[in-house]
């Protein structure tokens, strides 16, 4: 589907529907909904006055013009509250309008810039947020399954006002970027394990790459078994060693900036059993799910190159699968990460820390300057902040307050958890430098505590995303399976450093 930008009135636009807005509280309608009503003899007033429509967030009404106006439809939809409206407010209400006018079978749809007017949003960011709304929400993944819904061709953004338009169109370059890229990571997500395995998901990506026309753009390295041995990446190889899927460490370099480095860091387990630690059956089919981390930083990184952004980065996507056999690691079991640090295995279930341990040296050893890692590390994130928020930790608090901005922005909820020392003493080992699990107890923290100690030199920030890889119901614009979660704000947060 294609965004398109239209210097015109919106009662003018030549398609099937028509896409306008209703604060809620608001009696008499105004803007461009309100010449929208006024053409349609007050119909929109009758709806409000009646209460059949409220103006409740994502709310959606349809009328038929009757040939009042060019298009044969018309869409109101729901802002909710305006004290309350913001960014998220317009993903939200251009997401549930977007499938709603997709329900009516229309293939051009026409809209008014949600917020760009009485609403005070800059115009930019409203196309940005109401192009990503729009396509986010109407994701399919249709490898395995053939879907009867009829695809919308173009949606246009409609504005009288031509002073907005170059605005409105790099706003909705940007969100176009940064939709399907996002989209790219839900399709790796929902990708069943025995299709990503991860040589597959290497073949996929470096797939997604060409077709993408990054190829010369985007360096592309893969370190494969006896690369990592020879680099004693012990911490990863001990996930590893289970599987007869062998692992690969990718590492993706785009640099168009002499700036200090900046990495990237995402877990990528392209199935978790648990290994010898072996999960629960209950759910176990969503840990497809468990390299989520690894599929938001390789979103990140193709919008960040698409938007030729001025960066030097560097982006590791280190794959393994955790499963039990008898070459697996063993709770008890020693082993040395690439840093020379002992790690005593308490889980092996706590596997994702292993393979980020190892990931972080690498970064180190390359003299990144700012490391970010995503992971769906723990359990323990769950529990603390269930599927709304990502848990946030580091070692440099201006750099958490960045990235706690950007997350504000894009509408991916994120909540720092403090690493205060007295935690230290649950992943303290009699007979290593550390314990990879410091049990149930604040089980989050501990865990960003454990990636701490392979942190050296650089300012280092870590988002424990579990909970939010998958949803498991449709929302406003996410719908069900893999959500993409991360991909927006590591944009946001690589633009800004």
């Amino acid at each position: 589907m294609k965004i398109k930008i239209l210097n015109q009135s919106i009662t003018d636009f030549e398609g099937d529907i028509i896409i306008v807005n209703l604060f809620e509280g608001i009696k008499l309608p105004g803007g461009a909904t309100g010449a929208v009503d006024k053409a349609l003899d007050g119909m929109i007033t009758k709806l409000i006055k009646n209460k059949e429509i409220i103006g409740k967030l994502g709310e959606c009404v349809v009328l038929h013009t009757f040939n009042k106006i060019k298009p044969d439809k018309v869409l109101i939809v729901g802002l909710g509250k305006s004290s309350e409206f913001g960014l998220e407010q317009i993903r939200k209400a251009s997401g549930a309008a977007a499938k709603q006018a997709r329900k009516t079978k229309a293939k051009k749809v026409g809209t008014i810039a949600h917020g760009a007017g009485i609403g005070g949003i800059e115009p930019r960011l409203a196309a940005q947020a109401l192009t990503e709304g729009s396509l986010l929400a109407l994701y399919e993944f249709k490898k395995y399954k053939k879907s009867d819904k009829k695809p919308i061709i173009h949606v246009s953004i409609v504005e009288t006002d031509r002073r907005k338009i170059p605005k409105l169109k790099k706003g909705a370059e940007t969100g176009t970027i940064l939709a399907q890229e996002q989209n790219i990571a839900r399709d790796f997500i929902n990708e069943p394990g025995n299709n990503l395995t991860p040589e597959k998901l290497e073949l996929k990506l470096k797939k997604t790459i060409k077709t993408l026309g990054l190829t010369k753009t985007i360096q592309y390295r893969v370190l494969k078994k006896k690369n990592l041995e020879t680099l004693r990446m012990g911490a990863l190889m001990s996930v590893a060693r289970g599987s007869n899927n062998k692992p690969a460490f990718i590492v993706l370099r785009y640099k168009n900036a002499r700036k200090p480095l900046t990495c990237l860091i995402g877990k990528t387990v392209t199935f978790d059993s648990g290994g010898i630690s072996l999960k629960s059956p209950a759910g176990m089919s969503l840990m497809k799910g468990d390299m989520s981390g690894g599929a938001a930083v390789i979103g990140a990184t193709l919008a960040l190159a698409k938007a030729k952004t001025r960066v030097n980065l560097m982006t590791i996507i280190p794959a393994v699968e955790n499963m039990p056999s008898g070459t697996a690691s063993r709770p008890g079991d020693v082993v040395t990460a690439m840093n020379k640090k002992s790690i005593e295995i308490i889980s092996t279930d706590a596997e994702g820390r292993m393979t980020l341990a190892d990931a972080i040296c690498y970064a180190e050893q390359k003299k990144a300057r700012t490391i970010i890692d995503i992971a769906t590390l723990t359990g323990g994130c769950v529990v603390a902040l269930g599927n709304i928020a990502a848990a946030v930790m580091g070692n440099d608090q201006r750099l958490i307050d960045l990235l706690l901005c950007c997350a504000e922005k894009t509408g991916e909820k994120m909540w720092q958890l403090p690493l205060f020392d007295e935690y230290e003493k649950q992943i303290k080992s009699d007979i290593a430098d550390v314990k990879n699990s410091g049990g149930r107890g604040a089980s989050a923290i501990t865990a960003g505590l454990f990636l701490k100690k392979f942190v050296d030199k650089a300012q280092w920030v870590h988002i424990d995303m579990a909970g939010k890889e998958i949803s498991e119901k449709e929302s406003f614009y996410t719908p069900k399976g893999g959500t993409g979660y991360g991909v927006r704000t590591l944009f946001e947060l690589v633009q800004k450093l």
